[in-house]
């Protein structure tokens, strides 16, 4: 019989960039932003972390664990069209001064993160903002009828 007792390293997300994630949205949350992790807002797009603030604001943050996980990544751009401020995460070794002027800069690590540099503001339109709160509210609630009925069809 499988033991139901699950240990830190059973709920820990293994890969570095997940741990990111995780300090992400403890530390957004203390902001009283509410975030969905690997959140698709438009075909061929996956931004690791979208938040929600008070406001209606909408922040994409991206996490990074590396010099190559950012060197790899060819899609942050298409990111700028969905948000209102775009940030990058990265962990206190990370050589921030390869990550784009003009961008923010959010430094984390499992348990928790803090803003270090604002991103500008580049609002959506009411049309987007429309459709990316619509889309946002449609996968949290998902993700929570899942987690409350995982053998729901």
């Amino acid at each position: 019989m499988d033991n139901p007792v699950k240990t830190a390293s059973d709920l820990m997300p293994a890969l570095p960039g997940q741990r990111l994630g995780r300090g992400v949205c403890r530390g957004l949350r203390a902001l009283d932003f509410v975030c969905v992790e690997e959140f698709i807002p438009a075909p061929g797009l996956r931004v690791d972390v979208m938040a929600l603030g008070p406001k209606g604001e909408v922040w994409v943050v991206e996490c990074k664990s590396g010099r190559a996980d950012y060197r790899a990544d060819r899609k942050w751009q298409g990111y700028l069209d969905w948000c209102d401020r775009f940030f990058w995460a990265v962990d206190a070794d990370f050589p921030v001064g390869l990550l784009p002027e003009g961008t923010g800069l959010i430094l984390a690590d499992a348990y928790d993160a803090e803003v270090v540099r604002m991103a500008p503001e580049a609002a959506l339109s009411a049309a987007r903002r429309k459709v990316v709160l619509r889309s946002f509210a449609r996968a949290a609630a998902g993700r929570l009828q899942a987690l409350r009925d995982p053998g729901a069809p």
